[in-house]
């Protein structure tokens, strides 16, 4: 009902196999799923919608167990809310994860200013710098191979599908090899988080992200955060 008064159209289900087939049968925008759920639980659930989908997913629960939403992360969540909560704080996060799947490289180079055709014939007319050139599409790490015009990543020339968080959070390591980012400003930059938040989910990507596109890829900072690795 909260949703539904922020003007998100909603489908719900009493479990988790009957959510699973609400998600076969209506394909939403993003998935809302407590972990305590009769019959497949929200952790059991998520697992099984990440093997065929890379949907939003954003997990809700009682329980602050680091345990519990570790699980949930680990199961392929994108994000995570613990209740009791508002409503208005709920919308936030999940218009946050929305915006995510609308991925923009943060390389993008801005257009150089347009010259008239007056100007740029006039005798006096001063010339007009060269524009930068545009960074390429491709960021190419040792077999590790980002194109930010089509959002595909390939290790080794396979395809690697990778969630929305997943590929935001890729993006900003190949936009800036072999510099430190903290957790606070990944954070920031691929949760838009501008306030403290728990530092796990950034731990819990990583880990996945790793698992996906090489271990060694990735190094932990310890103190500070992580960074891709310079190609030797």
């Amino acid at each position: 009902m909260a949703l539904e008064r922020y003007g998100f159209p909603v489908t719900t289900a009493a479990d988790g196999l009957e959510g699973l087939e609400a998600f076969h049968a209506v394909r939403p925008d993003l998935l809302l799923l407590d972990v305590m759920l009769p019959l497949l639980d929200g952790v059991g659930l998520c697992r099984r919608i990440r093997e065929e989908s890379q949907l939003p997913i954003l997990m809700m629960s009682a329980r602050t167990d680091p345990v519990d939403v570790v699980s949930g992360l680990e199961a392929g969540a994108d994000d995570y809310v613990v209740k009791p909560f508002e409503s208005a704080v709920l919308v936030a996060r999940i218009r946050t994860v929305l915006r995510r799947v609308r991925v923009v490289p943060a390389a993008d180079a801005p257009q150089p200013p347009e010259v008239s055709p007056a100007a740029a014939a006039g005798p006096t007319a001063p010339t007009a710098p060269a524009p930068a050139p545009a960074p390429a599409p491709v960021r190419s790490f040792d077999g590790l191979q980002v194109d930010t015009d089509s959002m595909e990543v390939r290790v080794d020339d396979r395809l690697v599908p990778l969630t929305p968080t997943e590929l935001r959070l890729l993006l900003e390591f190949t936009a800036a090899p072999g510099i430190v980012l903290e957790r606070s400003t990944l954070l920031e930059r691929v949760w838009d988080y501008e306030w403290g938040a728990d530092t796990r989910v950034v731990d819990v990507h990583v880990q996945r992200l790793r698992a996906k596109i090489g271990s060694g890829r990735i190094e932990t900072v310890r103190g500070f955060g992580y960074k891709l690795r310079r190609p030797a």
